[in-house]
């Protein structure tokens, strides 16, 4: 995804072809390349996060509909409930202090190195 970001990325002129060739050099993960996108529009660092947020609760719940016989309603419905969380997180990490912000998940990494083992890994990694 965050190779997709930079072709986009590539085309707009939002971002300065100095900080595409900087971010292409990195082999970019989405959230890198949303960073630049994002800081290129001079957007405030909230609206950022909640737009990065729900994009994310976004991809969540097209993932269990398309994995999990949920239906369009049910994911709304989950949308709905997910999206109501986020101003909330968004305040939360805006207030820590510099330093003590972290996204600490050990075993993500293994779990997601399973998805070829598992019964559907259809959008699951």
């Amino acid at each position: 995804m965050g190779r997709s970001l930079l072709e986009w990325l590539r085309n707009h002129t939002t971002a300065t072809p100095e900080d595409i060739a900087l971010l292409a050099a990195m082999d970019p993960s989405y959230p890198l390349a949303f960073s630049l996108a994002a800081s290129s529009t001079g957007a405030l660092v909230r609206a950022c996060l909640l737009a990065y947020a729900f994009g994310w609760a976004e991809n969540m719940t097209q993932a269990a509909i398309k994995s999990v016989p949920l239906g369009q309603s049910a994911g709304q419905r989950i949308l709905s409930a997910l999206t109501a969380h986020i101003p909330a997180a968004v305040e939360h990490a805006l207030a820590l202090p510099p330093g003590q912000e972290q996204a600490f998940s050990p075993m993500l990494a293994i779990l997601s190195a399973q998805h070829e083992v598992q019964y559907s890994r259809l959008f699951r990694s």
